[in-house]
């Protein structure tokens, strides 16, 4: 029997580290793609060879390879994009407009959709590009696929930020932190404290709501947090969601992630992606399931919904 095969597009510090996350897990062969390097490509093979290097000392039994040759990618089971440009200073000093970061993502993530669906045509994609919600309907519509094949990284990444200063903040394990995140990938997140227990404590009972709400406030912000500390984008934890997401669907584990899914519907919402709880298998996205939410949370998504909505109509689809 043949081994998995997944293909992440940028091997920057978000796909090199979800590389090494789905290595670690022995989940599948990886294919990193990469304009970068001189010549075009030399990037990624560099660093998927420096990755095969270290397996004989993990011990690791899968094959990593990288380029620019999208022939390279043919027959994945899924594709992670990642690819695409931050908000940086243009020439002139003055920074690019949120209209224009969309549409210059637009562009890259079309593309490579385009090139990734001609090798792949049966892959799931996994969007992680900013801004999110709206590169997945880049995706969706480039690609053509059902849209249970596109799926973004949001609330993978916002649950676990949340789930980790939860645990932080009570010096307790983050495996008996269970809570979820809804909503845009972005300030207007939605944290659902209602909903979050410590091994079926609910939270609301361990931390004041000063402090949980502080939490909450922290988790909102926490790209932003890695920026201001470093200087750039974070790129272990997105990188280990990316993975947990890419795992749920290799193995088939029907595993309840918070994704940027496609609504048809529920919560109220149609053809719009909002980051919802899902069952993640072997098809993507296999149920939506649709949470109680009382009328304070239903604002909180309503204003998030409107957000990506605001973002999603600059790409003229």
């Amino acid at each position: 029997m043949s081994r998995s095969k997944v293909t992440i597009v940028g091997a920057g510090n978000v796909g090199a580290t979800c590389a090494h996350w789905i290595a670690g897990r022995e989940l599948a062969d990886v294919v990193l793609i990469d304009i970068a390097g001189d010549p075009p490509g030399n990037v990624a093979k560099g660093k998927a060879l420096d990755l095969m290097e270290s397996f004989p000392v993990m011990k690791y039994d899968i094959a990593v390879s990288g380029g620019n040759d999208y022939s390279l990618t043919a027959d994945s089971n899924v594709v992670v994009i990642t690819a695409g440009v931050p908000r940086k200073k243009k020439p002139d000093g003055t920074f690019p407009s949120r209209d224009e970061l969309v549409k210059t993502n637009q562009e890259i993530v079309g593309d490579v959709t385009r090139q990734v669906v001609a090798h792949s045509p049966n892959a799931i994609i996994i969007v992680v590009s900013n801004p999110l919600d709206a590169m997945c309907h880049v995706a969706l519509h480039e690609s053509g696929f059902p849209s249970e094949r596109v799926i973004g990284m949001a609330g993978t990444l916002d649950t676990a930020r949340y789930k980790a200063f939860i645990a932080m903040e009570l010096g307790v394990s983050v495996r008996d932190v269970h809570g979820i995140v809804l909503g845009g990938h972005g300030d207007d997140m939605v944290p659902l404290p209602r909903h979050t227990s410590v091994a079926g404590i609910p939270v609301t009972e361990l931390i004041p709501p000063d402090r949980l709400n502080a939490i909450i406030e922290r988790t909102r912000k926490g790209g932003g947090e890695i920026v201001g500390l470093i200087g750039v984008s974070a790129w272990y934890a997105p990188g280990a969601a990316a993975a947990e997401m890419v795992e749920a669907i290799i193995r088939d584990q029907k595993r309840v992630l918070p994704c940027a899914v496609y609504l048809t519907g529920q919560y109220g919402y149609n053809g719009l992606y909002i980051g919802v709880p899902a069952v993640l298998g072997a098809n993507g996205v296999e149920k939506v399931i649709e949470m109680e939410l009382n009328d304070e949370e239903k604002n909180m998504l309503a204003v998030s919904a409107k957000s990506v909505s605001s973002v999603v109509g600059v790409l003229g689809y």
